[in-house]
Formats: structure tokens, C-alpha cells, sequence
């Protein structure tokens, strides 16, 4: 089973590649007069820790652990740079569903809040925390005078390059990224020029097809297949998409 399931990967991965962009050097970025701001996307319990609920991994996930480690290493030098950091934190009211998904990230339950290794973000003066309860983390931040908080940070800042970090890969961090292109590309969140996703900074969750056949209404949704899908969609969309990172 894991052999096929390796197979499909690559065969899907040779049927809709895509190319890399070059590293993102951050220190070479900013001297360059590029600021960068550092946006994470809902690394939350609910999403990352195991067991916390309905949407969280039953096991152990590599993936995830990776994007939580690299997470915590990038917004570190965020904070020690005193660079801007956008942290976004999946929030919903128990009765406000969220369809097609379970119950998930409900207020006071846990799930909504910064899993153990970023809860520091919550006291730190360089993150604006910004908790939402949509999919879409650029569209929840649009105002009822029409401005947008998003945007607000990024005018602020002068921010030209923001580095999208987070989960889902093919959910929330594909509609926030395509959502930010858009905008940009009709000059409603000046001055940004550039949105790169860091592959090694985003998961996504692990749905085989033999346990959605179980659950009703479940839609399978193999881990790497969607995870690459994701960065190839972001790609289409104008985002940067980069498996390297560099400090200085």
C-alpha cells in the first residue's frame, strides 16, 4: 500500500510539476530595501497537536512537526530582528458550522489557541495576532468601511515580501495567498509586491481513502498528493514557492 501510495505521488508530481524558485535570503531581502514580513497561518492545536479534536492528527505527523519546528525557528529571527510578523489563529463560535468540516477551533475549547511551541507569539510587540473564523484569512481581515487589517499591516510596515508559513497547505494558506495576489494585483494592499509560500513551512492533513470510505460525506484527502496540489495552485495563482529559507 505505502509502495503505491508513493507511486501516485510521483506520478501525479511528473504529470503537474512545477519549479522552485530560488532561496528566499532574508537578510539580503531587507538590505535590498525588500522588507519582509512573516505571515503564519492557523498552527493551532485544533490542526497540529494530536488528539485535540475533530480536525487534529490521531498520530504523530512528520509533516506537521516539520512546519511547527521550521515555524518556530523563522519567527524567532522575526522577533529578534524586530521584523513584523501577521499570525493567524482559526477561531469559530459553536454555532456558526464551518461546512463541509466538523465542528472545529471552537471558542474555549483549546483548539483555537497557538500550539506549546509558539504560545511566546502571544507577548511578543513584533506579532499581530489576528483571529479568524473563515477559510480565508485575507477576506476574514476586510473591515465594514471596506478596508482591510491585512493590508493596514502592510502598509505600515512598508512590507514588499510577506513568507507564508502554516496549514493547510491546499486550504487556508492557498486562499489567503491567492486572496493577497488578487489584491495585489489591483494595488489594494500596497506597497507588496511578492507572496512566497516555504514548502517545508506548510503541512496539511492525512485522510486516506480507505479510512473516508468509513465516514460518511468524508472526502479523501492523502496528505502528500494535497500538499503538493496546494503549492502547484498557489504557484498558478503568482505566489513564489521556495523549499529553502535562509537567515543571512
Amino acid at each position: 500500500m505505502e509502495v503505491e501510495k508513493n507511486e501516485a505521488v510521483d506520478l501525479l508530481k511528473s504529470e503537474i510539476p512545477f519549479e522552485w524558485d530560488p532561496e528566499l535570503v532574508l537578510t539580503r531581502e531587507v538590505e535590498a530595501g525588500r522588507p519582509v514580513g512573516l505571515v503564519l497561518v492557523d498552527e493551532v492545536n485544533g490542526f497540529c497537536t494530536v488528539g485535540a479534536g475533530n480536525l487534529a492528527p490521531t498520530q504523530p505527523n512528520k509533516q506537521i512537526e516539520k512546519m511547527i519546528q521550521e515555524s518556530n525557528k523563522l519567527a524567532k529571527f522575526f522577533s529578534d530582528k524586530g521584523w513584523p510578523m501577521f499570525v493567524f489563529l482559526d477561531t469559530h463560535f459553536p454555532d456558526k458550522p464551518e461546512p463541509p468540516y466538523p465542528p472545529h477551533c471552537i471558542i474555549g475549547s483549546g483548539e483555537e489557541n497557538l500550539v506549546p511551541e509558539l504560545e511566546w507569539l502571544e507577548k511578543d510587540p513584533n506579532a499581530t495576532l489576528k483571529r479568524k473564523h473563515c477559510i480565508d484569512g485575507f477576506l476574514f481581515c476586510t473591515k465594514e468601511d471596506g478596508s482591510n487589517a491585512f493590508a493596514d499591516w502592510v502598509n505600515k510596515f512598508q512590507i514588499k515580501t510577506v513568507l507564508v508559513l502554516g496549514i493547510c497547505t491546499d486550504i487556508c494558506v492557498l486562499d489567503f495567498a491567492s486572496s493577497a495576489l488578487s489584491a495585489r494585483n489591483v494595488e489594494r494592499v500596497p506597497p507588496l509586491e511578492d507572496v512566497v509560500i516555504y514548502s517545508e513551512g506548510c503541512a496539511t492533513y492525512d485522510l486516506p481513502v480507505h479510512v473516508a470510505r468509513n465516514i460518511e460525506g468524508a472526502l479523501a484527502h492523502p496528505q502528500e498528493l494535497m500538499h503538493h496540489m496546494g503549492l502547484y495552485m498557489a504557484k498558478g495563482r503568482g505566489a513564489k514557492i521556495v523549499n529553502s529559507v535562509s537567515l543571512i
